[in-house]
């Protein structure tokens, strides 16, 4: 048996594993653990060690604001993992990925996000686990903002110190995720701390989540008054054990429809913390400072799919109950505003409740941040790769449509993933795999030179890859809500 893969990092010793046919290596510390007098703080430098450190089994999950039985095990939340197709290697691309989802769960360890196929095409591939619900964004008096987001700048300047010892290019970094994980994506985008960290960006389903200073303010107050806390500080937080406290979000995450009208959009989403426009980590929104001028464009794949909120109302159990009622209530919370009910009904003339419900969700929480994103980089000089797709997961007799999620399992090539087989099916039909591979080529193109294998987005043209079981590139499909959308950017939760 040949001897199991040993690298130096700057702190120490790691020693991986051999797994089919690349090397990997697991929970290595980036930072200390945020527990005790660093809880809530920014991260701090990792340790060193002397000898060798086992990197084989993934670092502990961290505290994750999801109705799931996790159980705790350890502290050392803020570690990543390395796949590599060869430590022995240089000047290999790397794509570093940020697994968040709804700034309520960071959670490398999912197999959906296995590297071996990745790996396998000649990438590094570094996932991080970083802080999320109340660790990393509750808006604390005496703590810096977006401890999530310092976390991933942590995780990157590690990237740039060390990868290179696990054969890649510290001056090819790609940084992507999905969802929350675009959503931080986006934002790293235009933060001044992570400039020449990475050089490209992936991201998948890009949403619209973030608080104006007044709206978090208020909000962490209320969470830790039901807490019994003293005050919305980390002094008055940092003794309730962390696990209870992302427990305790939970519930405050599902009651959050009571505070709709001094909360209001804020109060459909789900996630009463998410990122703030401090303007200090976080200056601004990315769309205006991409627009702007004020951050600089990149070379940027961005996408999103089709139905994107056809899994959130099967879920929740609304799915064809949809009322009139509730389409206005949906148009007047998240249509642009003065004039976006009115031109949704417009450009919809036959849609009913169910459509318009979906639609304006699917718009204003995924498609449009994410197609603005393509061209807001664009308009700051980088190049933009935009997609859609439109392929139905045959789960659940395709009720699911081209659903949020689905382009996951696909890109990295896990199709037996429990995700992957939830959405695509214990067997995967031949054009499941055959569009898995379209889409892993494409990602595996992007981050070696930067371009995703068709036409950039341009000004007027708006071109887009649509993926299906016959990919093609095309006009934009959401032409309609896109010229709904024109002008509009997708603006902080605030205050009602």
């Amino acid at each position: 048996m040949s001897e199991q893969p040993k690298v130096r990092t700057t702190e120490g010793v790691v020693q991986g594993r051999r797994r089919q046919g690349h090397a990997v290596f697991r929970g290595i510390p980036y930072a200390r653990p945020p527990v005790g007098t660093l809880r809530f703080a920014a991260p701090a430098p990792p340790h060193r060690w002397e000898g060798t450190r086992q990197a084989v089994e993934f670092g502990p999950v961290v505290p994750l604001s999801l109705p799931v039985d996790v159980p705790p095990r350890g502290t050392d939340w803020l570690t990543l993992d390395v796949g590599t197709p060869d430590p022995g290697a240089a000047g290999l691309p790397v794509l570093v990925w940020i697994p968040v989802g709804g700034y309520l769960s960071a959670l490398s360890s999912d197999p959906m996000y296995d590297p071996a196929a990745l790996a396998e095409a000649g990438v590094v591939v570094v996932t991080i686990n970083c802080r999320v619900g109340a660790e990393g964004f509750a808006f604390l008096d005496d703590a810096p903002p977006n401890r999530g987001f310092l976390d991933q700048i942590a995780a990157l300047e590690w990237v740039q110190r060390n990868i290179a010892a696990f054969g890649g290019d510290p001056g090819r970094v790609t940084v992507g995720g999905q969802s929350a994980g675009a959503g931080s994506v986006a934002a790293l985008l235009t933060m001044k701390s992570a400039r020449g960290l990475f050089r490209r960006a992936i991201a998948h389903s890009v949403p619209g989540l973030h608080s104006t200073p007044a709206l978090a303010r208020q909000v962490t107050a209320a969470f830790a008054d039901r807490l019994g806390a003293a005050a919305p500080t980390a002094e008055a937080l940092r003794d309730i054990d962390p696990w209870r406290l992302a427990a305790e979000l939970t519930s405050f995450n599902a009651g959050l429809h009571a505070h709709r009208e001094s909360w209001g959009r804020l109060t459909e989403t789900g996630t009463a913390l998410c990122p703030v426009v401090d303007g200090e980590v976080l200056p601004e929104t990315p769309w205006p400072a991409l627009t702007g001028a004020r951050a600089s464009g990149t070379e940027l794949l961005v996408g999103h799919t089709r139905d994107e909120f056809r899994s959130f109302s099967v879920m929740g159990g609304r799915y064809g109950t949809f009322t009139e009622e509730d389409a206005h209530a949906v148009l007047e919370l998240h249509a642009p505003q003065p004039d976006g009910t009115r031109a949704y009904r417009a450009a919809f003339p036959q849609a009913g409740p169910e459509e318009l419900v979906e639609t304006v969700y699917s718009d204003a929480l995924f498609r449009m941040p994410s197609q603005k994103l393509a061209e807001a980089n664009a308009a700051a000089g980088g190049t933009s790769y935009l997609f859609e797709l439109c392929w139905v997961a045959p789960a659940l007799g395709g009720i699911l449509g081209a659903c949020h999620s689905l382009d996951v399992p696909l890109a990295f090539g896990t199709l037996d993933s429990p995700v992957g087989t939830q959405l695509i099916g214990e067997e995967a039909a031949p054009e499941a795999v055959a569009l898995s591979r379209e889409l892993q080529e494409a990602w595996v193109r992007f981050v070696t030179t930067g371009d995703a294998g068709w036409s950039a987005h341009r000004p007027g043209e708006h071109l887009t890859r649509v993926l299906d079981t016959e990919s093609k590139t095309l006009p934009y499909p959401e032409q309609a809500s896109r010229q709904i959308w024109e002008g509009h950017f997708p603006a902080p939760f605030d205050l009602s």
